[in-house]
């Protein structure tokens, strides 16, 4: 996106001053690309205003931070300032008015990639309680059935991650949980977290598979990109996340999952990938065509099953009228759910954009917040 003023050009700036020499890698940077809009969002605003305004929303992956979560993961000054600036901490009357103008009925909150699943030990253990006490007994209580959240877990402990997931939704009411991508360098198909995953299929609640940032290993041998006489440090940390890295690994989890046989051990298991699915929709033909042979033997249902049995999909920060389309050609229309990825997308753009989209209101109502009122056990 070209800057346009003075203001957007120092953000800009920034955007990459706070990368320029980091060495750590695997650490959150909190960058998004923008939301790419298509279509049905050029409509003029009279004509947005005009279909479906009266069309309800719960919104499935909207972010949040605090001072000790972004002391935890920022890389420098520049990335505090970042992170203050796009909106992550404030969760109060300016929020909640940013979802009264986009119409927004409902955000589930989720903690800033890769919250507290890097924290070893007790230390960890306190910290994820700690996120989640905070926005229990302040925003969720505050504005009451304005915000829902997925519990942050302290991954690096399994038995102590499937406590605190049990202790979240029975005693605070949140609705699943969230995971960023490795841990350490498994993923959760790994039989370490066997017992977070039967956790949450007794619970009956979803764990939503958000990307995170490669391991060292594989940042180095994938994402490293040098050319003599510049420094790529921004580029590269974007080239292994938002801009393209994010999407790959989040749907390779998805298969590894399945391929793995976890929804043969825990068949009512429940999660979900947002940003239209990571891909899944572009290689699906290709997956289920080349992968079905290989898995017949040592799977207990055909591979396409999975997707449509074991798995949600949100709309987070791909504004796309074709991505949507064709996301709906191969997963039904009662397994999709609407999400901005706010702060990092717009929710009003989100929202506009939806409403103008070309597909029947019984359709509309399910994404937009019947889907989600079904998974979660809400009600708008």
């Amino acid at each position: 996106m070209k800057p346009t003023d003075k203001s957007q050009t120092s953000h800009a700036i920034r955007r990459r001053n706070f990368l320029t020499g980091a060495a750590a890698l695997g650490v959150g940077a909190g960058l998004a690309a923008p939301a790419i809009v298509t279509r049905a969002s050029a409509a003029e605003p009279s004509v947005i205003a005009s279909r479906d305004h009266d069309l309800k929303f719960i919104a499935t992956e909207e972010t949040y931070t605090t001072d000790e979560l972004i002391a935890l993961n920022a890389i420098n000054d520049e990335h505090v300032e970042y992170l203050r600036e796009t909106g992550l901490v404030e969760l109060g009357p300016d929020r909640i008015a940013k979802m009264d103008e986009a119409g927004m009925n409902v955000q589930i909150l989720s903690a800033h990639t890769p919250g507290v699943q890097d924290v070893p030990g007790q230390e960890g253990i306190d910290f994820a309680r700690r996120l989640n006490k905070m926005i229990a007994d302040g925003p969720m209580a505050n504005y009451p059935g304005r915000y829902q959240a997925y519990a942050t877990l302290p991954l690096q402990d399994p038995e102590a991650s499937a406590d605190e997931l049990e202790r979240a939704v029975t005693e605070d009411g949140f609705v699943g949980a969230m995971t960023n991508g490795f841990i350490g360098e498994k993923f959760l198909d790994h039989p370490d977290f066997d017992p977070l995953l039967a956790r949450a299929e007794a619970l009956g609640v979803p764990i939503y598979l958000h990307p995170g940032y490669p391991p060292k290993a594989v940042y180095d041998i994938y994402y490293r990109t040098t050319r003599p006489g510049d420094d790529q440090t921004f580029q590269n940390y974007i080239f292994s996340g938002s801009g393209y890295g994010w999407h790959q690994e989040a749907l390779t989890q998805c298969l590894r999952l399945i391929f793995t046989g976890t929804f043969d051990r825990f068949p009512n298991l429940q999660m979900i990938l947002g940003h239209m699915g990571e891909g899944l929709p572009f290689y699906y033909e290709r997956i289920v065509g080349d992968m079905s042979e290989s898995t017949e033997g040592s799977l207990n249902k055909p591979l396409g099953q999975y997707f449509s049995d074991n798995f949600w999909y949100t709309t987070s920060a791909f504004f796309q009228d074709e991505l949507l389309h064709l996301l709906l050609r191969y997963i039904s229309v009662d397994r999709v759910m609407f999400g901005t990825d706010y702060p990092f997308a717009d929710m009003k753009q989100g929202t506009d954009w939806f409403r103008a989209v070309d597909l029947p209101r019984e359709d509309k109502e399910k994404i937009a917040y019947r889907n989600a009122e079904k998974l979660f056990g809400i009600k708008v």
